[in-house]
């Protein structure tokens, strides 16, 4: 079936998001949902959840999911969306991909497909996606994500933050 340009143009995809900062991160996780509000359309959004640096010793990190609808493709979604949210909230990119950071925005699905696959594993994403896309089937276990959070939560310590992200969890729907 032939669509227009503009048909393409205007067609939202859903993408799954993992916001993550150690870095002043109740400041930049809040500005983080607020500026993507500016790009598309915020629908779910989790609470945010503390865990241990990953890589390296420096500040425990906070995290969060979103569901974001936009019209971008997943290369635009990079470059006309992400890159410039991280730029805007100070990110800078090192050679240690591990060093502290004032956000770091990753794609975990766009249009239900998993982006990468070697995120899969770590609670920091697993267990806010849970909350938000708990039936979604885990790309590297078959399991869904609320059988691979549950077994997860009993391998690592995370921290349910509820109030970081209160002011965009509660008129929202959850799941």
């Amino acid at each position: 079936m032939w669509r227009s340009n503009e048909a393409v143009m205007n067609e939202s995809h859903q993408v799954y998001l993992n916001l993550g900062s150690n870095i002043q991160p109740e400041i930049n996780l809040v500005k983080a949902v607020e500026l993507l509000h500016e790009y598309g359309e915020v629908k779910k959004v989790s609470n945010a959840w503390e865990s241990e640096a990953v890589g390296m010793d420096g500040p425990n990190y906070l995290n969060a999911c979103v569901l974001f609808l936009a019209p971008y493709m997943l290369i635009e979604l990079k470059d006309k969306v992400i890159r410039p949210i991280e730029s805007q909230l100070g990110r800078l990119r090192q050679e240690n991909k591990y060093a502290p950071r004032t956000i770091d925005i990753d794609i975990i699905l766009f249009d239900e497909i998993p982006f990468n696959l070697k995120v899969w594993g770590f609670a920091f994403v697993i267990i806010p996606l849970e909350e938000i896309h708990s039936d979604y089937k885990n790309p590297t276990t078959n399991e869904t994500v609320s059988q691979t959070a549950a077994r997860i939560r009993q391998e690592v310590w995370m921290v349910m933050r509820p109030k970081v992200l209160s002011s965009f969890t509660g008129g929202m729907q959850k799941s």
